[in-house]
């Protein structure tokens, strides 16, 4: 196997020659070494690559913080499912399960620590008061509940009532400040507004000025949106949750993700908030896949509007994870583009399994190094955190 390149960790791509520098990666700018290992004197002044088997091996002692791992209580599967059908099926996949079932699943992976966030929509549609409690209590039961529990093993995101953003930012603060919350996931849009409308001002403000990150999930698309761009009314090609997967994790997910990075990026959320960090899972939702069209594309029309470049946002303020696409052509791609330094392990658990995303990492072919940081030693960073 090659090993896989490296994106720079700074990288500052003028608008017109954007992909002039990605074909000088490409040729080899940047690329991590190909030899991980020398055997015996013989070979010593020689580069020798090791079996994907061998450097499994090699890194079976691989420490592992998970950044996306979801979480439902019999409360919000009740809100946020489509039938009983839905709410079986999620409770039979553990999706519910913060005690010996989860943990075992971690111990089977060696997975340290997951971080937990709530399944989405999570309490987005519940508007005033009683969102404002609904999150107040999930935030809660995890600190009474498995935090408690299994002390080291979980760390979480706060839930935020952000059709209250004053509130939302507040509770941010509380659960930053008072339960040692690693920072926020949002689902997507929030009653059709996206966290580049004003409205949401106050949780940017407040993430920047606690220095905590703003993950973004992907939530399911408003109701007109559905109608238009994922629904048939041939009844012939509608099999249950066909529609629904449809405008979620088997396509609509992902752009929705992408579309509000970059809505973030063009309508000047880091010109106003220069510090604050965003996370995208997936292997970064497409991005690494449209990085040079969109930096391309969006490049000039943004000239006079934003103080960078548009790319150099996306490496600045964007953290990227590798939940639940354990494939090591989609980490190279990512490397390409994005710095080694911005990159977090994640699983996606319970939607995708913790032995098969550790397995899968502990054999791709990255320096030691390199494969510390995505592993464990980013999040350390990232979130003032030790494992």
């Amino acid at each position: 196997m090659e090993p896989i390149e490296q994106g720079p960790a700074q990288p500052r791509i003028g608008r017109r020659s954007l992909i002039t520098h990605a074909a000088a990666l490409s040729a080899g700018v940047g690329l991590s070494a190909a030899a991980l290992a020398t055997r015996d004197d013989d070979t010593k002044n020689k580069d020798v690559s090791l079996s994907a088997q061998e450097i499994s091996l090699r890194d079976q002692d691989l420490k592992f913080i998970g950044a996306e791992e979801t979480f439902s209580t019999p409360e919000l599967l009740k809100l946020n499912s489509i039938n009983e059908d839905h709410i079986a099926f999620l409770e039979e996949i553990g999706l519910a399960d913060l005690g010996e079932r989860r943990i075992g699943d971690m111990d089977e992976g060696r997975l340290n620590v997951q971080i937990l966030s709530a399944h989405t929509p999570s309490v987005q549609n519940v508007p005033g008061q009683e969102g404002i409690d609904f999150a107040y209590r999930l935030n809660r039961q995890l600190v009474d509940g498995p935090m408690a529990s299994y002390p080291g093993r979980f760390q979480a995101f706060a839930t935020l009532p952000l059709q209250s953003p004053e509130a939302a930012a507040d509770e941010l603060e509380r659960s930053v400040r008072e339960d040692g919350f690693l920072g926020a996931l949002t689902n997507g849009h929030i009653t059709g507004k996206y966290l580049d409308h004003p409205e949401f001002e106050p949780v940017l403000a407040r993430a920047q000025a606690l220095d905590v990150p703003i993950y973004l999930h992907p939530g399911y698309p408003a109701d007109d949106v559905f109608q238009i761009y994922y629904k048939t009314t041939r009844s012939e090609y509608t099999e249950e949750f066909q529609d629904f997967i449809f405008s979620g994790s088997g396509y609509g997910w992902h752009q929705e993700v992408l579309t509000q990075c970059i809505r973030m990026i063009t309508y000047g959320v880091f010109d106003r908030f220069p510090h604050l960090k965003i996370i995208i899972g997936h292997m970064g939702e497409g991005l690494p896949f449209y990085y040079e069209r969109i930096a391309n594309d969006m490049g000039e029309p943004t000239e006079n509007s934003l103080e960078k470049p548009f790319e150099q946002y996306f490496q600045d303020n964007f953290w990227i994870t590798t939940s639940a696409f354990y494939q090591d052509d989609l980490l190279r791609l990512l490397l390409k583009y994005i710095s080694v330094d911005r990159v977090l392990f994640a699983t996606d658990y319970p939607f995708a399994g913790i032995k098969e995303g550790t397995d899968w990492f502990r054999a791709v072919d990255l320096p030691r190094e390199d494969k510390e940081k995505i592993a464990f030693r980013n999040a350390e960073s990232l979130f003032g955190m030790k494992v």
